[in-house]
């Protein structure tokens, strides 16, 4: 990482909601940043109605990535890391059924999905494919009109703003650019990779905020995994693809019973050591997060969605 563009761990892996970290993770986030902007203004509770504009690729792909449901989990205030993945299906059904929706979980405005989000196949924005447009009224009479741009990875940018504009600048004790400085900095220091790369994160949270956020990102992987190799049935999208991770999982076990994630951990471990053993397995992880993230389940950046598995 550099001075000029400054990249955490945290940035690389990020917790978040399936099947897109442009198309899912980034509109969300985008939505998060518009909420942030309208109370900044204190403009929230004068809101009546917001209305969305999908531009480039986010028009043409967003329902299968589910843009859509994204924008409409942020506006109603929730977290990507934290919303419970259970409720999406029935939270989206009650704001269609209703046309209401709780912006920020604090203000509620009339909100009907089928005219408020508007997918403009034909246009796209000047810098980006993936391009948002949050207008906020107040009785037919505008109050913010702003453009996010999705550019990946879950980053996003507001428009006329340079990448990275809200993220914290630090002074960071190894910049690198390339691998040559990192071994540079690796031998002049006599550290490893991951303890320069600790020092630098250093630079923005304590030590104890670092560890404690790897863990939990480690958590999520787990529980990834663990659900996507008991899940069972089709995936969504229309094409009746049917989930293989279960029964992998079910075909390596060889009939070994467990209760909870540690003791199937332990039932793995139990059934061998050989290298064709842990690649089958190592097959069945990937393929259950993949799974996962096409269910619009909870992953990690990997530094994207799509790679998570």
């Amino acid at each position: 990482m550099t001075q000029e563009e400054q990249i955490s761990v945290f940035d690389m892996f990020k917790i978040g909601i399936g099947p897109s970290s442009s198309h899912t993770l980034g509109p969300w986030r985008a939505a998060q940043l518009f909420l942030a902007s309208l109370e900044k203004k204190s403009l929230l509770e004068k809101t009546t109605q917001v209305r969305v504009s999908f531009y480039g690729s986010l028009a043409k792909t967003g329902r299968g990535h589910g843009t859509d449901i994204a924008i409409q989990l942020g506006l109603n205030g929730y977290d990507p890391v934290t919303f419970d993945v259970n409720a999406i299906d029935s939270t989206i059904s009650s704001i269609a059924e209703k046309h209401l929706l709780k912006l920020n979980d604090k203000h509620l405005i009339t909100f009907n999905p089928s005219e408020d989000l508007v997918f403009l196949f034909t246009e796209t924005l000047p810098f980006h494919s993936n391009g948002l447009r949050f207008i906020a009224l107040s009785e037919g009479k505008e109050l913010l009109n702003e453009v996010y741009y999705s550019v990946g990875g879950g980053f996003v940018v507001k428009d006329g703003e340079a990448p990275g504009a809200n993220k914290d600048r630090v002074v960071l004790k190894y910049p690198v650019e390339k691998a040559s400085e990192l071994l540079a900095f690796c031998d002049s220091a006599n550290m490893s990779v991951s303890q320069v790369v600790l020092e630098n994160e250093k630079c923005w949270k304590s030590e104890a905020e670092v560890r404690q956020g790897v863990l939990n990102i480690w958590r999520a992987m787990t529980e990834c995994v663990y659900r996507g190799c008991q899940a069972t049935g089709e995936l969504p999208g229309g094409l009746k693809v049917a989930r293989r991770a279960a029964r992998l999982n079910e075909k390596f076990l060889e009939g070994r019973k467990y209760n909870d994630f540690a003791s199937w951990v332990q039932d793995i471990r139990e059934g061998g050591k050989a290298f064709k053993y842990t690649l089958d397995w190592v097959t069945c992880f990937a393929l259950s997060v993949n799974e996962e993230n096409a269910s619009f389940g909870r992953v990690v950046t990997a530094p994207t969605s799509g790679a998570a598995g």
